[in-house]
């Protein structure tokens, strides 16, 4: 599990920040930044820079590596430790709490603000980077790719999509963003593939998710990425999240997405409750969502 670097930030003194902006700033260009041109990076004395690569190296901030030089690349943590900074500045959040849930692509964890919120780091990237440059598409024209710049993007694309879609489509609210992070509102729900309905809240519950599909396409976004996984289920209905792989309904796959995202969720309620839903045409269902048209499952259902 990546740490929370919370505890780490009380430590810190401005020029560590200096200089993890500089080694930031470096790795536009490179993966690792060469310890001279951290100097010109961080706008710290070489006699600083050394000692300031030393404090962060300890804390697990900045990794070292001997390649045809000595160069350092931040770390998660160290990229956590910038974002954090920058929301404690802007007095966004006051303390970051336990962890609510730590997957492949993000971590989120339990913040304090003027109410408890989510704190969400990205980490697309990081560990199938070649993986992710060939998939999302906002890696595609560039160069030189670091996992910050990929994860910094789906962070990007995430709460523009939030900022879109909330209050119409029941989606987080979002609150601020810094490079790969974003401050959002805490769910107070259960994921759907955690919840076991009743017989009877089955079918409506299918409705209340395809109807969030719906108003979300109307307003110019498909998931992209919908699952058993992304729908929290609370006392006021469903609340859909993870956006990051939203895309808008001009793209050209929208429409193929949009249908896929309808095959994900309705075979999931086919797999766990067979005997309130079976054999459901979800290109009918694609179709009558795109065109603002659906109405419910049932007429979709034998």
């Amino acid at each position: 599990m990546v740490q929370n670097v919370a505890s780490v930030m009380a430590e810190l003194e401005p020029e560590d920040f200096h200089l993890l902006s500089g080694v930031e700033q470096g790795m536009r260009f490179s993966e690792y930044v060469a310890r001279e041109k951290l100097t010109e990076f961080s706008r710290l004395t070489t006699e600083d820079v050394d000692y300031r690569l030393d404090r962060c190296a300890d804390r697990g901030l900045v990794e070292r590596k001997t390649i045809q030089y000595e160069g350092f690349k931040l770390t998660f943590e160290g990229y956590d430790t910038l974002a954090l900074h920058t929301f404690a500045e802007r007095d966004t959040i006051e303390g970051v709490g336990s962890p609510l849930g730590v997957g492949k692509e993000s971590d989120v964890y339990e913040a304090q603000s003027y109410k408890p919120v989510a704190l969400k780091y990205h980490r697309e990237g990081y560990t199938n980077f070649r993986e992710v440059m060939k998939e999302r598409e906002y890696t595609a024209d560039r160069d030189h790719v670091s996992w910050l710049y990929t994860a910094r993007k789906a962070a990007e694309r995430e709460y523009d999509a939030l900022e879109t879609l909330y209050p119409d489509v029941a989606v987080p609210q979002p609150i601020d963003t810094n490079r790969h992070a974003i401050v959002m509102e805490k769910i107070d729900g259960v994921e759907l593939s955690r919840t076991k309905l009743e017989p009877e809240q089955v079918l409506p519950i299918l409705d209340l998710v395809l109807e969030e599909m719906q108003t979300a396409y109307r307003e110019g976004y498909v998931h992209a990425d919908m699952s058993e996984y992304n729908v929290f289920v609370t006392n006021e209905g469903v609340v859909v999240f993870d956006w990051p792989q939203a895309v808008p309904t001009d793209h050209e796959n929208a429409r193929e997405l949009l249908t896929r995202d309808v095959e994900n969720i309705v075979s999931y309620f086919e797999r766990k409750y067979p005997q309130e839903i079976s054999d459901v045409d979800r290109d009918a269902v694609a179709e009558r969502l795109a065109t603002d048209a659906f109405d419910s499952i049932t007429e979709f259902t034998e």
